[in-house]
């Protein structure tokens, strides 16, 4: 047996998710996030594991991560046969992501409020 020694996600950074989630990043996408953030780079076993995500959904969020441009990929040659393995770090740091998160938002509340603004007009 192998013994594994992974990183999982705390209550912080449950916490961190949540709000990433309400943000508008997907869940799967948001833990993702939240374990690279914690690390320098993980495999895409040690996010499976740490994130509690099965592979096919670790895929798709990585899929929307370098979409961002947030993750950086790298392949790293198992020793021995067999295929290399995919190791992923952010691009980015955390706080320019935060940012720009933050500048999507304030679009939003900006489109919202002309919405509003008229919808006033026309009810005069």
């Amino acid at each position: 047996m192998k013994d594994l020694s992974v990183k999982v996600l705390d209550d912080d950074d449950e916490e961190f998710v949540d709000i990433l989630i309400k943000q508008g990043l997907k869940r799967n996408t948001a833990k993702v996030l939240a374990y690279l953030k914690g690390v320098d780079t993980a495999t895409s076993k040690d996010l499976e594991v740490g994130s509690d995500l099965r592979q096919p959904e670790v895929s798709i969020a990585m899929r929307e991560l370098r979409a961002h441009g947030w993750v950086a990929e790298t392949d790293e040659k198992k020793p021995g046969k067999g295929r290399p393995y995919k190791v992923y770090s952010l691009k980015v740091p955390i706080s320019e992501i935060i940012v720009k998160l933050e500048e999507k938002k304030k679009l939003e509340v900006e489109e919202a409020m002309k919405n509003i603004e008229r919808l006033k007009a026309l009810s005069a």
